[in-house]
């Protein structure tokens, strides 16, 4: 094992896989390194905070540091979401030898946090999971997603594509319908924005309201597909896709001012 030499020739590298495919290698190296066929980059200057690894049930966690660069990791990118859940994989290399490798840990990008001198993330590893609620808490709207097993709306007839004709902040104008969009998405298939994913508030003839502005300039003609939503409503679920059967909520369970109600209130 490399690590119990006299002399020390240890590398730490970072392989990032994004949402949309995009493979990154970082190394806190002074060098490039190509491990398994990737190249990892040094320019980043990437630094890890202590690794807190444990047997217990406690979350692992770590930060990792490192410098704003348009050619790894800009900061249009890490505002704009490109980054948001990506899997991270953290892992020491002897640089003398690359097939000789130690696994630190992976998991999923957290919290994003910029600076004056770069940006921060959080690392989490698979038990974060177990700090999820174990069981679901009541309430009136549906807690299923449209399309999802535990709805079952057949999805395949409520995707389209369209093309943007103007967009002026969050309103975009679209040459297709965008009837049903609210609570849909819309998913950018060119342009500065592809690979992101706008949420829709409202859609109304052919335009559409997001709820938030795209993160790149929109350039009429862009290629989108939007996907319709649901405002998960029990009326909405049984007048607009005949699915009351799979409604997940309990509209019509007392609220917690039921205590507080009297006759004529």
């Amino acid at each position: 094992m490399f690590l119990d030499g006299e002399l020390a020739t240890v590398a730490l590298c970072w392989r990032i896989e994004r949402r949309d495919g995009v493979t990154v290698g970082l190394t806190a190296h002074d060098r490039d390194l190509v491990v398994a066929g990737l190249v990892h980059r040094a320019a980043p200057g990437m630094t890890p905070s202590a690794i807190q690894r444990s047997d217990g049930l406690e979350a692992d966690t770590m930060d990792v540091a490192g410098a704003l660069t348009s050619a790894a990791i800009g900061e249009r990118d890490l505002l704009g979401g490109r980054w948001d859940g990506a899997r991270v994989m953290l892992f020491a290399v002897d640089w003398t030898d690359l097939g000789a490798r130690v696994a630190l840990g992976e998991g999923i990008i957290g919290a994003v946090e910029l600076g004056e001198a770069g940006f921060t993330a959080e690392l989490r590893g698979a038990s974060a999971a177990l700090e999820r609620p174990v069981v679901e808490a009541t309430s009136p709207e549906c807690r299923a997603e449209l399309g999802d097993r535990r709805c079952r709306v057949a999805m395949a007839a409520r995707r389209r594509f369209a093309r943007v004709v103007a967009c002026a902040g969050a309103r975009v104008t679209l040459d297709a319908s965008a009837a049903g969009l609210g609570g849909g998405l819309v998913r950018w298939f060119a342009g500065a924005n592809c690979g992101l994913e706008s949420a829709v508030a409202q859609g109304d003839g052919m335009t559409v309201t997001l709820r938030a502005a795209p993160a790149f300039v929109v350039e009429a003609g862009v290629l989108v597909e939007l996907v319709e939503g649901c405002d998960k409503s029990l009326a909405t679920c049984a007048g607009r896709f005949g699915n009351a059967v799979n409604f997940r909520g309990e509209p019509h369970l007392p609220g917690i001012d039921l205590l507080t109600r009297y006759p004529g209130a």
